[in-house]
This record gives structure tokens, C-alpha cells and sequence, in this order.
């Protein structure tokens, strides 16, 4: 068994996947846009400001010796001693562009040519087709390219996508974050006038849900502030020690005139759990109101079953 030292070992570590590709192979890099690149052999195989992930597999990294362990399928020792045998590699992306613009490190999934499975899917889960539609014209939804996952964005306060939540628009119950995302920014609807209120959803399908329902009953959803938490939000064993949800408490910070916050979360043990963790955090900042879907496990089950939606046993609607 071949042994490496501690320092040959750190070399290995430090070297990127795209220096070592435009090294090595350079013809297996196909640019994409600014600082985005994909391999010839895997389309999937996303490539920005250093790092590497694969969306069809799920798996991503930072360094040359992840990609040949977790891609090419080497041997830790093998991948340690072929990339410490490479000679003259030479760094071809800007560190001051990962270190400073953090932004850059969200890998978007393609755009698709156009949203017809995601359109098709939202709606049969009962969501406003004008929602839908005010959605992906704002570049909040869209269909992935090849996939036709539907792709939930969410931005910052200067406009820029941090991140995106993949979405399956079959009964695979596929779902990820893409590589990069940052939950401090996940999906959200913002008041289009001045609230001092804030819904608080688990997902981006029961924010939407609510939406409609506030479309159904003649009210303006475009005048309150929707913020989801792009999955459940896990509270600490001890409800006393937990946090705020970073997108909750980024939210907060920039709205400083927020007075009231409203929990939809989830009619089960792990919705009831975050929601007395919210209330324990902020009751005394706050006026915390807990208004869980009135049947149903979630807001799109009350939205289904407010329509008259059947749910078939064989292909449940899921997040």
C-alpha cells in the first residue's frame, strides 16, 4: 500500500478540479456562462470558481482529489499519488472572485425552453395558473432543462439568485438544493406595499397554496409578505436553545418595521415542534400567531381539499 505524508497528502487537497482539468484535459471543459463550465463526459457536472457539482448524481466538492474519488472512481491512495505526480499545474480561476462574490458559488440548474411540465404540475396540486405565471415571468420558477424538475429561486436585496430549491414534477419525490444555495435567501413572495407582517411556510408549494387561496377568496396575496424555510426547520432538543431560521432572522433584520409574524407550518409532530421554537425565540420581540392548515397535513392538502382535488394513494403530492 502506497504511503504519502502528511504534506503530499495537503498537496493533493489543494488542488481544484478545474485547474486540474484545464491542466490535464482541458478539452473535457465546455464553457458555459461567465464562470460556469460543465465536463464533455457528464452535461450535469456543474463547475464554478473552483468548485464541482454533479446534479444528476447529487454529489459535489471543491477539490481535484474529490472529483477523482467520487467521478472517476479512484482510490484514495490512487487519486493521491496521480495528482502529486502532476507537474506545473497552474491555477486558472480568480480566488478573489469566490471570496468576494460569494453569489458566484450558486450553480442554477439550465433553463429549459419552456415551463409546460412545471405549469402542468403546479396546477394539478392545485396552484393559481396567474400565480404561476406571474412567478416564472419574474424568475422566481422555472422548468429545468432535460429533468423538468421545477426550480424554486430565491434572491437578495440586490436582485441576484442565492438560491434554488430542485423539485421533482413526477411521483420520484426527487429533491435537493442546488449546489451553492444559501438558505438565508430561500423562496419568497414580498408585500408589493408596505406590512408589518410575515407568513411563515416550510415550503415553497404550501407558500404558493396559501397564495391562492387568498386569490380565491378576492384578497391581494401581492400585499403580504411570504416567506418559506425551504424544508422543515429543526429545532433544537432543547426548545429553549434553539435559533431562528436563518431566513426567518435575515428577513427580520432587513425589515425592521415587521411586528407580527404567522406560523403555517405543518399539522404534525415536527410542524408543532418548529412552531413552539419560533414562538420560545421571539414571543417577546413579536406577536407570534400559530394558524396551521385548517384539514389536511399541509397547506397544499387544505388547498386540495378546499378544491375538491383528489390525491391518489399511487402518486401523493409531495414538496
Amino acid at each position: 500500500m502506497a504511503y504519502f505524508t502528511k504534506e503530499q497528502i495537503e498537496k493533493a487537497k489543494s488542488i481544484d478540479v478545474f485547474t486540474y482539468l484545464s491542466n490535464t484535459r482541458p478539452e473535457e471543459l465546455v464553457h458555459e456562462s461567465r464562470n460556469t463550465y460543465h465536463t464533455r463526459t457528464h452535461d450535469s457536472l456543474k463547475i464554478n470558481n473552483g468548485m464541482w457539482y454533479w446534479f444528476s448524481r447529487g454529489i459535489g466538492g471543491k477539490t481535484a482529489l474529490e472529483y477523482l474519488i467520487q467521478v472517476e472512481e479512484y482510490s484514495f491512495t490512487d487519486a493521491v499519488g496521480h495528482l502529486i505526480n502532476q507537474r506545473g499545474l497552474e491555477k486558472k480561476f480568480n480566488h478573489r472572485i469566490e471570496e468576494n462574490i460569494k453569489r458566484e458559488d450558486l450553480l442554477l440548474p439550465e433553463k429549459a425552453p419552456n415551463n409546460d411540465k412545471v405549469i402542468s404540475y403546479l396546477q394539478n396540486r392545485g396552484i393559481s395558473y396567474n400565480i404561476i405565471d406571474e412567478c416564472i415571468n419574474k424568475g422566481y420558477i422555472y422548468q429545468e432543462k432535460g429533468k423538468n424538475n421545477v426550480v424554486f429561486v430565491g434572491y437578495d436585496e440586490n436582485k441576484s439568485p442565492r438560491y434554488a430549491g430542485v423539485r421533482g414534477t413526477n411521483s420520484s419525490r426527487y429533491m435537493h438544493d442546488a449546489y451553492g444555495s444559501d438558505k438565508t435567501y430561500s423562496f419568497k413572495l414580498e408585500s408589493v406595499v408596505k406590512n408589518n407582517t410575515v407568513h411563515l411556510f416550510e415550503s415553497a408549494i404550501d407558500l404558493l397554496s396559501y397564495a391562492t387561496l387568498k386569490e380565491i377568496n378576492n384578497e391581494k396575496y401581492d400585499e403580504e409578505n411570504l416567506l418559506s424555510l425551504a424544508g422543515i426547520y429543526q429545532p433544537s432538543k432543547d426548545i429553549s436553545n434553539s435559533k431562528v431560521p436563518k431566513t426567518l432572522s435575515n428577513f427580520l433584520k432587513k425589515n425592521n418595521n415587521i411586528e407580527t409574524i404567522i406560523l403555517h407550518f405543518d399539522n404534525d409532530e415536527a410542524g408543532r415542534l418548529a412552531t413552539k421554537a419560533v414562538q420560545n425565540s421571539l414571543s417577546a420581540s413579536y406577536k407570534i400567531i400559530d394558524e396551521p392548515p385548517k384539514s389536511g397535513k399541509d397547506f397544499n392538502d387544505y388547498l386540495c381539499d378546499y378544491l375538491g382535488l383528489v390525491v391518489k394513494k399511487n402518486h401523493q403530492y409531495y414538496r
